[in-house]
């Protein structure tokens, strides 16, 4: 019976193998991915240090102040409400960067920072008036400041920049991994230019979820694409034991064995337990 029993669920797995379109298989990484990491992002991301040197959780930067371009929502209005200069509302970036300012024209505000922009809208009144008029300009929204999640998440798409967001958040905005990806081989992806060296940055999403490391939990800038691959064939089965070593699978410490207490945030040591 024993054997029979063990024949069948050899016969089993060999017939997902052979057809490579159940869910089952799917799920298991037998049929062919959905959306593999090709060979050239994993032969760049295999050449990144972990952790990389650029701003992750717990060591999060300030972004570039922001130029205005086609497609954002500005606000233009004078510093006292009670002055007699009158401005059109919120003001959209036309295709061809300009705002309409009414009788003060049409600038071309596109490519300039906010400051910037304060100073060429006040000059404009200032051809107008007589008297100087302080104008302060807000950013309402800027839909072409995005990130993508892109695979095997739940929710793909593009997401507006935060000036805040991480890896963890970024994924937990797409609805989080599927059944079919594979969290240690998810990737960040930085823009560069046509003939620039890439950016691909291995992120070690199952140990920034349960162990809290946050090497790999990167801050996320405009422009960043994360792609969350599908299992590779035969990954994961047997309780994980096919995983190659990598990048996420160096030794983890805890902060009560004694061993690293100065970085755990002030908590007190612990003494290694005796062998």
């Amino acid at each position: 019976m024993v054997i029979r029993a063990r024949a069948g669920v050899a016969l089993g797995l060999m017939l997902i193998v052979v057809t490579g379109c159940s869910t089952v298989g799917e799920s298991l990484g037998f049929s062919t991915p959905t959306n593999p990491l090709n060979k050239n992002a994993k032969a760049v991301r295999d050449t990144a240090p972990v952790p990389a040197p650029v701003p992750r959780e717990l060591a999060m930067s300030l972004l570039a102040p922001h130029v205005v371009e086609a497609g954002d929502t500005l606000l233009v209005q004078p510093v006292e409400l009670d002055a007699p200069v009158r401005l059109p509302p919120d003001q959209p970036v036309q295709p061809d960067g300009t705002i309409d300012l009414g009788q003060y024209g049409r600038p071309v505000v596109a490519g300039k920072t906010l400051p910037e922009v304060e100073v060429q809208v006040r000059d404009a009144i200032k051809s107008k008036e007589k008297n100087a008029v302080a104008v302060t300009v807000r950013l309402l929204a800027r839909p072409g400041k995005v990130f993508y999640v892109l695979g095997e998440v739940n929710a793909p798409g593009a997401f507006p920049i935060t000036g805040h967001d991480t890896v963890l958040s970024a994924i937990t905005q797409a609805g989080g991994p599927t059944r079919r990806s594979s969290p240690q081989n998810i990737i960040v992806a930085r823009p560069s230019a046509p003939d620039g060296c890439r950016t691909v940055l291995p992120v070690c999403y199952t140990n920034i979820v349960q162990l809290g490391d946050t090497s790999t939990n990167y801050q996320i800038l405009p422009g960043d694409r994360i792609f969350v691959p599908s299992k590779g064939t035969f990954e994961d089965l047997f309780g994980g034991h096919f995983n190659r070593g990598g990048p996420c699978n160096g030794p983890q410490v805890s902060c009560f064995s004694g061993n690293c207490a100065p970085a755990c945030g002030g908590l007190p040591a612990v003494p290694a337990p005796k062998p």
